[in-house]
């Protein structure tokens, strides 16, 4: 859950395209490294140690739907809930939602959002970006937070898609990302942890952007609308490492290797490069974050 949310303002912004020559591998519908990363046994941690989501940005996307009428969701990659709970308790969702249909390859983090979601509107079940068992025309709207940077095929994602929304549907695409540029220490931080990622398609490579260019996006989805808001949210030293643990790559390393990852992270920390205390007795500081948005409407 998001605490310490000290500052919120909306800014627009406009990407271009670019070209990528990274390379995916086919070879199953889930990347290895989110199988193992996100797999049994790290859930918890991830659940605990993830942020949760602006209200600002959660009432924006209410209104990417003009229906009064309560909505049928499809949340694709729900993961643990860390979403699921933050738009079911959202003030201006309490009568949006009819449905919400959750999709999410895998086993534990389903386990942890069947526990951690009590809401008889929503349900889940195993699936992926195309394939999601969802029936023809169902959903209003479908959302993905911190997630469609893993998408394999993005082409046979955007049939999917298509397939599944409503005529006037959209999809929803959100991540939180720390501000390497909001604090010397964050940058730190994001450069120690960024050195294990291994070619793994994380979204601030922007190789999701791909998608836009598809042809199967492109004959079935307008031009995308995008949205960034800069903010603060809580950080002790707890907070922060464990935030670094529950990145995929992270969790996959050997024992020694990680634990020299968090000792790194407190030697960061301790030195605090552009640190802003909240509480310097207590050990609270702000946490410089950005939540991007992207919006596909289906013509």
């Amino acid at each position: 859950m998001i605490t310490g949310l000290v500052s919120l303002r909306a800014q627009r912004f406009v990407f271009a395209f670019s070209s990528s020559r990274f390379t995916r591998t086919m070879a199953t519908k889930v990347h290895a490294i989110a199988q193992t990363g996100f797999g049994t046994g790290t859930n918890e941690l991830y659940d605990r140690a993830r942020p949760s989501y602006p209200a600002e940005c959660l009432s924006y996307i209410r209104q990417v739907s003009k229906s009064t009428a309560p909505l049928n969701i499809v949340e694709i990659g729900a993961g643990t809930g860390i979403f699921t709970r933050a738009l079911l308790a959202h003030s201006e969702w309490a009568t949006s939602i009819g449905t919400l249909r959750a999709i999410e390859p895998s086993d534990g983090m389903r386990d942890v959002w069947t526990k951690t979601v009590d809401d008889n509107r929503s349900s889940i079940v195993k699936g992926t970006f195309d394939n999601t068992g969802v029936e023809d025309g169902w959903a209003d709207l479908i959302i993905i937070a911190q997630a469609f940077h893993w998408c394999p095929d993005y082409g046979k994602a955007s049939v999917e898609f298509g397939r599944i929304l409503k005529k006037d549907g959209a999809v929803v695409f959100i991540w939180n990302l720390e501000d390497r540029d909001g604090a010397g220490w964050v940058a730190q931080i994001r450069d120690l942890i960024e050195a294990h990622e291994k070619g793994t398609p994380q979204f601030r490579l922007g190789l999701w952007r791909e998608t836009f260019s598809t042809p199967e996006y492109i004959s079935l989805f307008h031009p995308q609308e995008e949205e960034e808001w800069a903010y603060h949210l809580l950080a002790s030293e707890q907070i922060v490492t464990d935030r670094a643990q529950s990145k995929s790559y992270i969790a996959v390393l050997p024992p020694d290797e990680k634990a020299k990852v968090v000792e790194d992270v407190k030697s960061i920390l301790q030195r605090g490069d552009g640190r802003v205390w909240i509480d310097k007795e207590e050990g609270t500081y702000q946490y410089p974050y950005k939540t991007h948005i992207v919006v596909s409407r289906k013509k």
